[in-house]
């Protein structure tokens, strides 16, 4: 279950006797519930072979597994020479397909294999330009593909909470706008409460202030975080903007992102129009077709994905009396 086979297969079989340790320290550290489970083919350096063995573990609910924690360091950062990387900007896909959507990784494989000299000069391109693997150690965007299956993933969420569709939406935006609005958004923080514990905001973020779009909200709303509410529902009501301007306050600032699905209906954008009149607070509204363009751009780096929420919040201003 650990993706994009950051550690390879041989390399845990060969470290699962660490792994034990340290899963049983965290669930120790955590109070993570476990039960004694069998564990087979764990290394035994002093013999030099594979045995089994009896541990403390968590269980997965899902299937009753016993599971393996990992170390969060080890899978922070996407290596410099990777698969993901290489099928976006180097490998030749028309010449192995003329339908690189449906290019699986099987095929890519094949062609290297017959190829060699393409993969090759990947590796030593890469290799050239090492001095740019200069990683965040704070924060690892998602790759690109990885951004497009995550729109893609939302846009196909029905509207409302059949099957537990608002969560999955929440959850799906909460991973993707992060990587979308870095570096200038940073420190993003899902379901934070406040110290209270009566408010959940969905998903907070620190303003950096890197744009003169950032400085201008924290200049005219002293926004020194960027609150962010999900509404997976078909339309925004008047109920759920109330919601949010409760959120607004000075400790946070008075600018909010409404991310929901659709445009706002005529009736609440006079409300949100309203709110600014009254009492200078802004809410602006992201919808699917608004998040796909933020892909977009993220994916073509042309603009930065911020321009998006700019974009929103200058059409805001000019409806506003």
């Amino acid at each position: 279950g650990i993706s994009k086979d950051r550690i390879s297969d041989f390399a845990c079989s060969f470290l699962k006797s660490f792994l034990i340790d340290f899963t049983i320290d965290q669930c120790e550290r955590l109070g993570i519930p476990t039960q004694r489970e069998k564990i087979a083919n764990v290394w035994d350096p002093r013999l030099r072979t594979f045995g089994s063995g009896e541990a403390m573990l968590p269980i997965d609910p899902t299937d009753g597994r016993p599971l393996l924690l990992v170390p969060k360091r080890w899978l922070r950062f996407v290596p410099w020479i990777n698969f993901d990387d290489y099928f976006e900007k180097h490998c030749p896909q028309d010449e192995i397909s003329h339908t690189p959507d449906t290019l699986t990784r099987v095929e890519v494989l094949n062609y290297n294999r017959d190829n060699y000299g393409i993969v090759s000069a990947y590796v030593k391109s890469k290799e050239r330009s090492l001095a740019d693997a200069q990683n965040d150690p704070l924060f690892s965007q998602i790759p690109v593909r990885s951004a497009r299956n995550k729109y893609m993933l939302i846009k196909k969420l029905p509207t409302g909470k059949t099957d537990g569709a608002d969560i999955k939406y929440e959850e799906a935006t909460c991973q993707l706008l992060p990587s979308l609005l870095y570096p200038n958004m940073d420190f993003a923080a899902a379901q934070a409460r406040t110290d209270s514990g009566v408010s959940i905001r969905d998903l907070i973020f620190y303003n950096t202030r890197r744009s003169p779009f950032l400085q201008e909200i924290f200049n005219d709303y002293g926004s020194r975080q960027v609150t962010f509410e999900m509404k997976n529902v078909a339309e925004i009501e008047r109920t759920h903007v109330d919601q949010l301007n409760r959120y607004l306050a000075d400790e946070l600032g008075r600018f909010g992102i409404l991310v929901t699905r659709n445009p706002l209906k005529k009736a609440i954008m006079k409300r949100t129009i309203d709110l600014w009149s009254g009492q200078r607070k802004a809410i602006v509204a992201l919808t699917d077709t608004d998040i796909e363009q933020m892909v977009e751009v993220f994916d073509s780096k042309q603009r930065e994905p911020i321009d998006v929420i700019t974009k929103k919040y200058a059409e805001f201003r000019r409806a506003c009396p």
